[in-house]
């Protein structure tokens, strides 16, 4: 099957009932963690305040576990050679007692703390930010197409582009963190300009081709660029994930780690979004009586 059937085999109603059932999946997904965390992203330490403490892998996790008790651990884990455990938010005298314990019972621990006031103001600023990106991204795109529909359509595909990434690191266990927040910010760019590429070629008059030629056209294009993106975020994310199982020497590179799972979430996404979603909006939009002429118009 060669893309020209992947674009027109279906009418676009029946299609887009596809990317409709996954939104919904993932505001699902975003909601019911809304309603049972407060946030419908898991928050990191950065927006929640404590404690992050990395010893060496000696001994079983219980027995970090037993030897941290009276603290508030959140999460145990290993990575590579190293346990790293999590606190929820404590006070500075708690802090200053967790440092003294590590510091006697581990060597080559390294321990950092998070503030519950700059931790709300750090979640704050995020949660500015991410919406603001989102009303410049719009008028840009306004501005570009100057007609409401496919414009709308565009920051649609944005906005799932995001929810989806953001629903999958609820379910894969990633999140939000400084770093993830720049992944999302990232996405954001990459959704629209892949959209941008589809929906302008597609509205572009063209006497030889049809609407679906163009949309393939177009796809042909957006697919390479996507693919060489995957393949250099696959490659981060290679390194940071299972390079230290290669080299006992190293650690995971979890600020890394994350933004390039969330990157991959969201890259994959996007490919549904631009070449699903918007592709075939698009050829509902150009078929519908009269649009045609307005979508094609002379430039």
């Amino acid at each position: 099957m060669d893309l020209q059937d992947v674009v027109s085999k279906y009418p676009p109603r029946k299609i887009l009932m596809l990317p409709i059932t996954i939104a919904v999946i993932a505001f699902i997904i975003l909601g019911a963690n809304y309603l049972s965390t407060g946030s419908p992203i898991n928050l990191g330490v950065e927006f929640t305040g404590g404690a992050v403490v990395t010893v060496p892998a000696v001994g079983s996790q219980e027995t970090i576990t037993k030897q941290l008790a009276a603290y508030p651990i959140t999460d145990v884990s290993k990575v590579g050679s190293r346990y790293m455990v999590q606190f929820g938010s404590m006070s500075e005298s708690d802090y200053t007692n967790l440092a003294k314990l590590v510091n006697t019972q581990f060597k080559d621990a390294d321990i950092s703390y998070m503030g519950p006031v700059y931790s709300q103001s750090l979640l704050s600023q995020a949660l500015r930010y991410i919406p603001i990106s989102f009303i410049l991204m719009a008028i840009v795109v306004f501005v570009i197409f100057r007609t409401p529909l496919v414009s709308g359509i565009v920051v649609l595909c944005a906005i799932l582009d995001i929810s989806i990434a953001a629903a999958s690191m609820n379910i894969t266990g990633v999140k939000l963190s400084l770093g993830t927040v720049a992944a999302l910010l990232m996405l954001i760019g990459y959704s629209v300009d892949t959209n941008i590429l589809l929906t302008k070629t597609a509205l572009t008059p063209r006497q030889t081709l049809t609407v679906d030629e163009t949309i393939v056209s177009a796809m042909t294009t957006g697919l390479m660029m996507t693919g060489t993106t995957i393949a250099a975020v696959l490659a981060l994310f290679i390194a940071s994930n299972l390079l230290y199982l290669v080299v006992p020497s190293f650690t995971r590179m979890d600020v890394i780690a994350d933004i390039s799972t969330v990157l991959l979430f969201g890259l994959f996404a996007d490919i549904f979004n631009t070449w699903i979603t918007n592709a075939q909006a698009i050829r509902w939009y150009m078929s519908r009586p009269k649009k045609a002429v307005v979508g094609r118009r002379k430039e």
